[in-house]
């Protein structure tokens, strides 16, 4: 069977796949079926897809890799006391955490995915299969979760951004790099392969980083694949607390009501680090993006 995974199942290196073997694919190992839909892991995915759009598709998968790793290991206790270590919501977090990765018209089929991973998995994890316990762990999943970026493309557009260029080459290289990104999306088939190259995994020590707008540590993926990289945006002294931010550089320029407010949408928080209190008295205004977008909605709604 883990001759038919060489072919079948894709993987960066022999290494890898050799690690991914000795993890949790033993179990998961559907051989030459896995491209069959009705494969039980491909109808869960495939039903997952239609719920939630990718990169965040991946989610499901961790689901599945997790019970898969406890049904394999030789030390379940001392997995368990690992994953017990991510941060946790309480019932009524977890099911705003979940409306949030679903939204309104889809939080329902919850109960459907759930049966069909029970269905795979039986009773490795009874307290998971649960209605409480599921939704625990999709929300664990979801707050914890890290976006993986491996896209090549993504990675040349940051090394773009890093040069230095005057005004005119720095605004002619943006409209090409605008340009690119629409073509592609136009592209039919194409976009999976440039812009969806990207996963989802839990890192222990990168989940237990609490946000800041102003932070001293960033997290990157260099070598193109799912190794993530802390790195100190400046000199951290011993005992200090390490922050990252939740937002993207162009987030993190806008006002602080701007950046409130989709923290509190995305992440389901109130930011309060150093950078915030120190802006509190400022009005509480929208950016000029934020308004044009609330004033395009505005409009939608009206239509």
């Amino acid at each position: 069977m883990q001759e038919d995974c060489v072919k079948m199942t894709p993987y960066c290196s022999e290494q890898c796949r050799s690690k991914a073997f000795q993890k949790y694919h033993r179990v998961l190992c559907a051989g030459s079926g896995v491209e069959n839909a009705d494969h039980p892991l491909q109808a869960l995915e495939n039903v997952w897809r239609t719920l939630h759009y990718p990169p965040e598709t991946t989610s499901i998968s961790l689901v599945y890799k997790l019970l898969a790793m406890i049904q394999q290991t030789n030390n379940r206790g001392e997995l368990l006391s690992q994953i017990s270590l991510f941060c946790n919501r309480s019932k009524d977090e977890a099911a705003d955490c979940i409306h949030k990765l679903l939204g309104d018209q889809h939080t329902g089929s919850i109960t459907m995915l759930r049966e069909m991973v029970k269905e795979i998995f039986g009773n490795v994890m009874p307290d998971w299969m649960t209605e409480d316990g599921f939704n625990s762990l999709l929300a664990m999943i979801g707050t914890n979760g890290q976006g993986i970026g491996t896209s090549s493309l993504s990675v040349w557009v940051k090394n773009c951004d890093a040069l230095e260029l005057p005004e005119e080459p720095r605004q002619q290289l943006e409209e090409f790099i605008d340009g690119l990104y629409q073509k592609i999306e136009e592209a039919e088939g194409t976009q999976d392969a440039f812009l969806n190259c990207e996963g989802s995994g839990l890192y222990l020590r990168q989940s237990a980083a609490n946000h800041s707008c102003m932070p001293n540590a960033e997290t990157s993926f260099p070598y193109n694949n799912s190794v993530l990289r802390f790195t100190a945006k400046e000199d951290i002294a011993a005992g200090q607390e390490v922050f990252i931010s939740y937002l993207d550089d162009c987030m993190l320029e806008r006002s602080r009501h701007s950046r409130q407010k989709y923290l509190r949408e995305n992440y389901l928080f109130v930011c309060n680090c150093q950078r915030c209190q120190s802006q509190a008295d400022e009005p509480d205004v929208t950016s000029d993006e934020d308004e044009y977008d609330d004033d395009m909605e505005h409009e939608d709604s009206l239509s």
